[in-house]
């Protein structure tokens, strides 16, 4: 069995899409406040904000290459549920490097919990619904 490089794409769209809804209207003032954005100016947001097209691509970049990676571990591991191997890849690779750049990437420590707590629930339900896309493409 070998990898829809297709389902990759489709999956690697849909939590970009995902991740889009998740950081801006489900908790865009929340991690906006997190991140101090308020504090700066209208001019100073509007600069921030025309810096982010690099990223949000580099962004999608490591979006499909994580998502070839769960369809590498679906593929050769066909004799496991694919959604469990998902939680296993986010609990024992994920969680820990976003619980560490949270904590060593100087965030206000009153804001630690919340911080990683937003960027875990928008992984796992992005590996989630990657795998469904994947299963089913």
């Amino acid at each position: 069995m070998s990898i829809n490089y297709l389902a990759v794409i489709v999956a690697s769209v849909a939590e970009f899409i995902i991740g889009a809804i998740w950081f801006m209207p489900i908790f865009g003032r929340l991690w906006g406040k997190i991140h101090g954005f308020k504090k700066l100016t209208k001019e100073e947001q509007k600069k921030a904000q025309s810096k982010m097209i690099p990223m949000l691509l580099l962004q999608f970049i490591v979006t499909i290459v994580t998502t070839i990676v769960l369809a590498k571990f679906i593929v050769l591991l066909p004799n496991y549920s694919a959604y469990l191997l998902a939680i296993l890849l986010w609990i024992g690779f994920v969680v820990p490097t976003q619980v560490a750049a949270v904590i060593f990437g100087g965030t206000d420590p009153k804001w630690i919990i919340t911080k990683t707590l937003i960027m875990n629930g928008g992984s796992v339900i992005c590996l989630i619904v990657a795998t469904a896309i994947l299963k089913a493409m």
